[in-house]
Formats: structure tokens, C-alpha cells, sequence
């Protein structure tokens, strides 16, 4: 009898829905296309954070072990547990700040001092200048790492300089889904804003968004461009819900009434799922990234829509930096609506600029489709598989 041949296992350690949140829609995706591509030979397991004690959640068959990010405790058994199963041949920790639990994340070096798997750190947060206590911490996780995953190579820079870190570090970028390049008129068609100029912003929002700024901004862009629709798509931000409800939300609510704006800003408030995300990125005509972060390293949203052929206009955070050239976009300053207007005004009054935009967003993020990136990544385990 041929025996059959047994899968290899990568254990992805995560957020995942269907818990709300970026970085466990990130996960999904990626899991989503390294199986689509190396599946039945390769198979990805989850060990997926919850939330606190207080929350579970409904989770698919390849969750296999879950934590809650306040047990300590839980951190150190199920990386025992992760140990004594054959099949598991490395395990991808997905880094963020914030869902792994302790101060600045300590907890998560208990998994970590446990684990005997060899493992890979994907950093979707790097702050330059850190404190010594998210230095060590950052040191302490990336001392045992077989190797780091970032997003681009500013990420390397900091890593290199202000953590003093040796590690082997691999760029691989924001992964993005295929879509076909076309211009917004179709999609906003089906949408039925046909005879709009529609401006997004999408993702969870709260108070570092910035995108009151924008709402600032947009009676002078009117006053030229007077079919401008500006689509704020997207739930409060669960942390920031908790804490104040709805209150920012309800600030700009009240600004767009104030302002007498309410044929031009329209609020989808709703976790948006990929399809939704495609579909308003085709009807759109500028994306505009408002972060006040400065410090942020990656952008999700700005992958999506420059992946998506779209404009950007963005405040000048670490990501949006290294992304948003003169010649896929324009820069502009934090807490300054009128830098919001200039912008979108001289986009919208030249559209061979736009085109030309449109064309060299869609050609600079071709590297970082699903596929792609599952074979980057790929690249990085096969040692271990």
C-alpha cells in the first residue's frame, strides 16, 4: 500500500474573523491565498486572539488553538500545545500593538520563550523612536526570530537603527487583490452615483483619522467642482466605541450639518468586507488617506486603493511617504484644510494628471497582489516546510 503523503503545517498566529479587525482581515487573506495556491501540501492552521476573557467568537475549522489576550497563562500552553503537534512546522506571528496583551504587548514573549517551532515576526507596526521599553520588548521577540517580515524598507531602517537589530529582515508589501484597471464610471453607475465626484476614505474610524480636516476642506473644492461627494465608509473603531461610543462620529456628523453639507459627505457606518472595500475603490476618483499618525508604517487602505488604479491624496505619515509620489499622488500637510483643497482641486481640474496617476498607482503595487505576496512569503518558509 502507498502511503499517502502528510501535509505540513503553518501555524499563523493572529487576530481572525470574524473578529473585527484589520490585521485579522490581513491574516485571513493571506491564509486565504497560500492555500489557494499550495494547499493540499501545505495546509494553514490559526491560533486566533480574542479579546479579553468576556469575548468568543465563532471562528472556522483551521482555528486551532485560541488565547485570550488578558491570560498570561494561555500564552505558554498553547505554545506547548503547538510543540508536541508534527505537522506544525513554523509558526507566522503577525505583530501589532495592541492584540497581544500586557504593556506594549509583553505577554506575547511567554508564547514566544515556550515555542520551539522555529517562527516568523510580520511587523505591521514599527515606531521609530521608541521608548526602552518597547525597544526590549521588540529585541526580545526578534532575537529567537528565524526571520522578520515589514512592509517596506523604512521599516528595515528603523529595525536596523533605532532597535540596533541583526535579524534577517524581508521586505514584502501590503498585500492587495487582483482587480482589473478601470476608470470609476462604471462602478459608480451601479451604485447610482453616475453623475457624482466621488472622494473616499474607508477603514475604522476615530479620532487620529484626521477627517474632519477633509470635511474642512471641501466648500472651496464645491465652489469649483460642485458635484463632489465625499464618502466616509465604515464603523467606529471598536477600542474607541468602547470607550466614547460614538462620539467622534457624531462630531462630524454635526460639522457636515453645520457646514450645510450634507448633499456632498455621506457616512457608510459599517464594517466593510472586501467586496464592499472593491466596489467603492472602482467608483472612486481620489482616495484620501487623513491619518494624524505620523508614525504609522503601514496603510492597508492606501494599498487597496493605489492596487485599486486610484489617486491618492495624503497627510505625510511614514507609510504615505514612502508610497504616495508626485507621481501617484500628492502629499499633503497635517491639520491643514486647505492643503486638502488645493490638492483635490488641482487632481480634479487636470485630468490627463489623473490618468497618468491612476496608471503608475496601478503599476507600482503589482508586485504586492495575493498571489504574490503568498509566494514571498512561500520563499521564507520553504526552508522550514
Amino acid at each position: 500500500m502507498i502511503q499517502k503523503e502528510k501535509s505540513s503545517w503553518i501555524m499563523y498566529m493572529s487576530t481572525f474573523p470574524p473578529r473585527e479587525c484589520g490585521i485579522a482581515t490581513f491574516t485571513k487573506d493571506l491564509v486565504t491565498a497560500m492555500d489557494k495556491r499550495f494547499n493540499p501540501k501545505i495546509k494553514s492552521k490559526i491560533v486566533a486572539m480574542n479579546n479579553n476573557c468576556t469575548n468568543i467568537y465563532n471562528y472556522p475549522e483551521n482555528v486551532m488553538f485560541q488565547i485570550s489576550d488578558t491570560n498570561i497563562h494561555e500564552y505558554a500552553e498553547v505554545a506547548e500545545k503547538i510543540n508536541k503537534v508534527d505537522s506544525i512546522k513554523i509558526v507566522n506571528i503577525q505583530h501589532e500593538f495592541g492584540i497581544f496583551g500586557g504593556r506594549k504587548c509583553r505577554y506575547l514573549i511567554h508564547f514566544i520563550e515556550a515555542l520551539n517551532k522555529p517562527f516568523v515576526v510580520t511587523f505591521h507596526t514599527v515606531l521609530p523612536n521608541p521608548d526602552d521599553q518597547i525597544r526590549k520588548i521588540v529585541q526580545s521577540i526578534a532575537r529567537k526570530a528565524a526571520c522578520l517580515i515589514v512592509m517596506n524598507n523604512l521599516a528595515i531602517d528603523i529595525l536596523r537603527n533605532d532597535y540596533g537589530l541583526n535579524n534577517e529582515i524581508i521586505v514584502i508589501p501590503h498585500g492587495i487583490h487582483p482587480v482589473d484597471f478601470n476608470t470609476s464610471v462604471k462602478a459608480k453607475t451601479g451604485l447610482g452615483y453616475k453623475d457624482r465626484v466621488i472622494l473616499t476614505t474607508f477603514g475604522m474610524i476615530k479620532p487620529r483619522k484626521g477627517i474632519e480636516h477633509v470635511i474642512s476642506a471641501l466648500p472651496d473644492v464645491i465652489k469649483k467642482f460642485p458635484d463632489v461627494l465625499y464618502l466616509i465608509i465604515g464603523e467606529t473603531h471598536p477600542f474607541e466605541r468602547k470607550k466614547k461610543g460614538e462620539k467622534y462620529r457624531n462630531f462630524l456628523e454635526k460639522k457636515v450639518k453645520e457646514s450645510g453639507l450634507q448633499e456632498h459627505v455621506k457616512f457608510y457606518n459599517k464594517y466593510v468586507k472586501l467586496n464592499e472595500i472593491i466596489k467603492y475603490l472602482e467608483a472612486t476618483d481620489i482616495y484620501i488617506a487623513t491619518s494624524l499618525y505620523q508614525k504609522q508604517i503601514t496603510s492597508g487602505t492606501i494599498s487597496y486603493a493605489m492596487g485599486s488604479g486610484r489617486v491618492v491624496i495624503s497627510t505625510p505619515f511614514l507609510h504615505a511617504k514612502d508610497a504616495v509620489t508626485p507621481e501617484r499622488g500628492l502629499l499633503v500637510e497635517f491639520n491643514n484644510p486647505k492643503s486638502f483643497s488645493d490638492a483635490i482641486i488641482k487632481i480634479l481640474s487636470d485630468p490627463l494628471l489623473k490618468q497618468e496617476m491612476e496608471k503608475n498607482a496601478y503599476s507600482y503595487t503589482r508586485d504586492a497582489t495575493w498571489p504574490n505576496v503568498a509566494e514571498s512569503y512561500m520563499n521564507i518558509f520553504k526552508e522550514y516546510l
